[in-house]
């Protein structure tokens, strides 16, 4: 099977959701991709005062999407950091103990049945409580590790969340999906695409013993952040964050005001058809007509939907829109500090 199909996948996987906060729309739709390779998770009340919104764009296979959908917020929840309310450490170490998870046999065998569940949702969690017993709150152990040549999945994931927690807004990304939102009615960013020919990107590239050649990370890759693709993180001298490509995401957190209207967590698919600006303008058109955020999203894809295969649009789509509902409360926009976390 090729990588397009000879006609496009149009059905779209949609739900929505709300709380006294905010409220959501999503979908994602196959398109001319051969297989859909992207997931995504919704949690209005991930506990009582955050809410988590996350898409996985996969590539190689949609196992690592998967898991991270599954499982990336669950050790966000989990760790020791987040009880302490360091939000932002513990979604870092989250991004990067998704590595460490699917290296130990329990991982393993997590993604082998994952690859085996095409076409199932993963907005939702399966099982919470064998994910404790299975994964727990800390790093896992050496004797978890595999003891045969297994190293990690060979394929890979983005992984870009909002986290809303009070008026705090938490944005943490790492490939080139990505999170926008809308801010006096234009496009505000919130995460930036890590491609391997950006200065930073390349120089640890570079440093790491990798190289760049056609934009591709070591002539294949066209991502230099991603979760899973263990082959390129194999340098035992050097630490995760440091690797020829790295899951260490970066991480913005911005103070909500009455300003912000609403949130767009997209995969690539969107943006290679759309500017933020554009997707912006868009979400805000239909607003005027269509009050059902998924909708709005489904939409999205029928505008951006390519004509033929092998043109901009032929990508799985997935997209999430989170609309603020008023008043906020939160002080007034002059007064706010964007405060990045680049590394």
């Amino acid at each position: 099977m090729g990588v397009y199909l000879s006609t496009p996948k149009t059905g779209k996987a949609s739900e929505d959701g709300e709380n006294e906060r905010l409220r959501y729309g999503l979908s994602s739709m196959q398109g001319w991709r051969a297989t859909m390779e992207d997931a995504h998770a919704a949690f209005t009340n991930l506990d009582d005062s955050t809410s988590f919104f996350g898409v996985y764009d996969g590539h190689g296979g949609n196992e690592v999407s998967k898991f991270c959908a599954k499982f990336l917020h669950q050790q966000v929840l989990n760790d020791e950091a987040y009880a302490a309310g360091d939000l932002e450490n513990s979604v870092r170490k989250a991004f990067l103990r998704m590595d460490e998870m699917m290296c130990g046999r329990k991982g393993q065998k997590e993604l082998e049945l994952l690859r085996g569940k095409v076409g199932q949702s993963t907005s939702n969690v399966e099982n919470l409580q064998k994910t404790e017993e299975d994964y727990g709150k800390d790093v896992l152990s050496s004797d978890e590790r595999t003891h045969s040549d297994y190293s990690g999945p060979s394929s890979g994931s983005t992984a870009c969340i909002a986290i809303i927690q009070n008026n705090q807004l938490l944005v943490a990304n790492a490939g080139d999906s990505r999170c926008v939102m809308s801010r006096k009615g234009k496009a505000f960013e919130l995460s930036k695409d890590h491609k391997p020919d950006h200065a930073i990107e390349k120089k640890r590239i570079l440093d790491a013993g990798g190289y760049v050649q056609y934009g591709l990370v070591n002539g294949s890759l066209n991502l230099s952040r991603a979760i899973g693709d263990m082959e390129l993180k194999q340098n035992r001298s050097l630490p995760a964050e440091k690797q020829i490509v790295t899951a260490n995401p970066d991480i913005i957190k911005v103070e909500l005001s009455e300003d912000d209207e609403f949130l767009i967590v997209a995969c690539d698919g969107i943006w290679d058809c759309m500017s933020s600006e554009q997707a912006v303008d868009y979400v805000k058109q239909q607003l005027n007509s269509e009050k059902k955020l998924s909708v709005v999203c489904e939409r999205a894809f029928d505008r951006c939907l390519a004509p033929s295969s092998g043109l901009e649009g032929c990508d799985n789509m997935t997209m999430i829109v989170v609309q603020f509902k008023k008043p906020l409360g939160s002080k007034p926009s002059s007064s706010e500090q964007v405060v990045p976390s680049l590394q």
